[in-house]
């Protein structure tokens, strides 16, 4: 079964937050990605202390390693987002990064969690995903 997202209109639109309500799916092999965060490859922080840019770059990492195990962002059915002291005012920042990696029509279900502290103490988010090759 291809992967079917399901934005029913008695949910709240999530669309715009950068995530579907629902995703169905069925493959050969499900992937599941430890959480990434804003360190590359020689474990700098990219983005320093500013929400946005670690999204993007632990983002980046999840794109990295779903690539890795042979899929793509489309194969992305949900995401665990752990962010710092989470505000919302906060959301834009993490919305953002999320609208730039997913197009609106393959957009992966979501949660979003606000903790007190990361591994490390500069990390300011980490996502974990899980995927569906066919």
């Amino acid at each position: 079964m291809p992967k079917k997202h399901i934005n029913p209109d008695s949910l709240f639109p999530s669309l715009g937050y950068g995530f579907s309500q629902i995703v169905a799916a069925s493959g050969k092999t499900t992937i599941r990605i430890s959480g990434q965060t804003a360190w590359d490859s020689n474990k700098q922080i990219v983005g320093s202390r500013v929400l946005a840019e670690q999204a993007r770059q632990a983002l980046r990492n999840v794109q990295t390693a779903i690539e890795a195990a042979g899929g793509t962002l489309a194969d992305i059915v949900s995401l665990r987002i752990y962010v710092v002291d989470y505000r919302r005012e906060q959301a834009e920042a993490i919305a953002g990064a999320l609208r730039e990696f997913f197009p609106e029509e393959k957009r992966p279900a979501s949660t979003w969690i606000g903790v007190s502290a990361l591994a490390v103490p500069d990390f300011l988010i980490e996502i974990e995903a899980t995927g569906v090759l066919e």
